[in-house]
């Protein structure tokens, strides 16, 4: 038997998924770890903690699955995007807590260059807008901060990376510093259009580009492992967000996917077109195969599922994420309470790192139901804002057909809403592990092991399609409160 193991480190937990030949998982293994909050706006991990839980859960599945190195053709990674890890080139020590995409802490440093009229320039090389979520000004901030860490970067004795690279430089004990094409372009550093490292925003930032790391294809030779009683090659890299979008097969120009998973995040294949979006949305690589780049309009909501876990673990609301829909059912239908989930910022096409979550139209009868309900529907309306916003960049049909995964895409409750607010068809996969089967495609098709994309894409096979049902005139409505809610918000 032949295995392919996706490592998906992500932003609250790290899983290990072994699939066989046929792309079917057969096994797996999660860890949560810590999320440290050390000021309002930050969000740190422990990078130590996250190798040793990608370690833990590499063992475990392998273990529980009977399954040896040498049945493992090769391993795929997906991880969480934009966040920041400089190491010791020597010892591999990290030498800061990893800073999250989440994190808010560089928005003053935004904002000067901002001021200072910086960020045409920016977007025109990396696709992106000056913002706290880009690796860019993280690195910025630990080399102004730390004491001595810009002589040591300056001296060479210091490297960075997005999770990716700092897990196939632990796995291949130091001997490979790379990463791929989508998670480069994530740093606010690399040169979509030129496929490298833009010197201009490196000068700009003041980070010298040998802490950076090689850029490779998404399906490419990233070294080997011997950690787990065996060699393995490291065959498969992309972002969680480019990798799901391979997983859910949106290889031809106009598919789009969102996942939801701690935030929401949408993708619309635009092929080799690097559209430039005139409604704040982001251009950026969805794959890199065989040194051809395919692009994406990208949409970047920073809470959606968190929302919920903010109802179980700040509100106490709900036990757990599932009752969620349960719950919101039971909402009176004549109240209109609307939330803003903005606990970290607004993300697309607002872009207000400062905006805080606001809640509007409690009564006195205003409960649990109600606020669910406001939270889930929040996600929907988060959508929508993205759906029109790559409508108006894209030209796309109304009747375009929305793949959705992550773990919100298992309430039946949500998505009918979401169908609902879109007021078009959300089309969910029976595999739903998308990420992970991204990362394991693009090493197994690497290894030999699996199809080529259109092999690939035959594969997906819908669970179920939710359609439309709420009249037009109510969906309106609803949309309408929101944006309301919104401008409310960021006035405040």
């Amino acid at each position: 038997m032949t295995y392919i193991m996706a490592i998906d480190q992500g932003t609250t937990s790290s899983r290990a998924i072994l699939f066989d030949a046929q792309m079917q998982r057969v096994g797996t293994a999660q860890r949560e770890f810590t999320q440290h909050f050390p000021q309002e706006g930050w969000v740190e991990h422990d990078a130590e903690e996250i190798w040793d839980s990608v370690l833990t859960v590499c063992r475990e599945v392998m273990e529980s699955a009977g399954v040896s190195a040498a049945q493992i053709a090769g391993i795929g990674i997906t991880n969480q995007r934009e966040t920041s890890v400089i190491w010791d080139r020597v010892t591999g020590v990290p030498i800061h807590n990893a800073i999250v995409w989440q994190d808010r802490r560089t928005a003053k440093i935004c904002e000067r260059l901002r001021k200072a009229g910086c960020e045409d320039d920016v977007t025109a090389q990396t696709g992106l807008l000056l913002d706290p979520y880009f690796s860019g000004t993280k690195v910025k901030w630990l080399l102004d901060t730390v004491p001595g860490a810009r002589d040591r970067a300056a001296a060479g004795e210091l490297l960075f990376g997005t999770i990716d690279t700092f897990l196939i430089w632990r796995l291949t004990k130091g001997r490979v510093h790379a990463t791929d094409a989508t998670n480069a372009a994530r740093t606010l550093l690399f040169d979509i259009h030129k496929g490298q490292w833009s010197s201009e925003i490196c000068d700009l930032l003041d980070i010298p580009q040998a802490l950076l790391p090689d850029v490779r294809d998404c399906a490419a030779d990233f070294g080997s492992t011997s950690l787990f009683d065996g060699d393995i090659p490291i065959l498969g890299v992309a972002g969680d967000q480019q990798a799901a979008t391979i997983g859910q097969a949106c290889f031809q120009p106009g598919m789009m996917k969102s996942t939801y998973g701690t935030g929401c995040f949408a993708l619309l294949n635009t092929g080799a077109q690097q559209v430039e979006s005139k409604n704040r949305l982001l251009t950026t690589i969805a794959y890199q195969l065989d040194g051809q780049k395919t692009y994406a309009l990208e949409g970047s909501i920073f809470i959606a599922g968190a929302a919920v876990q903010w109802l179980r673990d700040a509100l106490q609301i709900i036990e757990a994420a599932p009752q969620s829909g349960e719950l919101a059912a039971q909402a009176d239908p004549n109240q209109h309470v609307v939330l803003v989930p903005a606990f970290t910022g607004l993300g697309a096409p607002y872009w207000k790192p400062d905006c805080r979550g606001a809640i509007f139209g409690l009564t006195r009868n205003s409960g649990r139901a109600e606020i669910t309900r406001a939270t889930l529907e929040s996600i929907a309306f988060q959508t929508r804002d993205l759906w029109h916003a790559m409508q108006g960049d894209w030209g796309a049909e109304a009747d375009v057909t929305l793949r959705v995964d992550g773990g919100m895409s298992a309430s039946d409750w949500a998505m009918q809403g979401l169908s609902d607010i879109l007021g078009a068809p959300v089309d969910r996969p029976v595999m739903q592990e998308t990420t992970a089967l991204g990362a394991a495609w693009l090493a197994g098709m690497k290894a030999g092991v699996y199809p080529d994309q259109a092999g690939f894409a035959e594969t997906w096979d819908l669970d179920r399609r939710f359609e439309p049902v709420k009249a037009e005139a109510d969906r309106d409505a609803a949309y309408a409160r929101w944006q309301r809610a919104v401008q409310a918000t960021m006035a405040f």
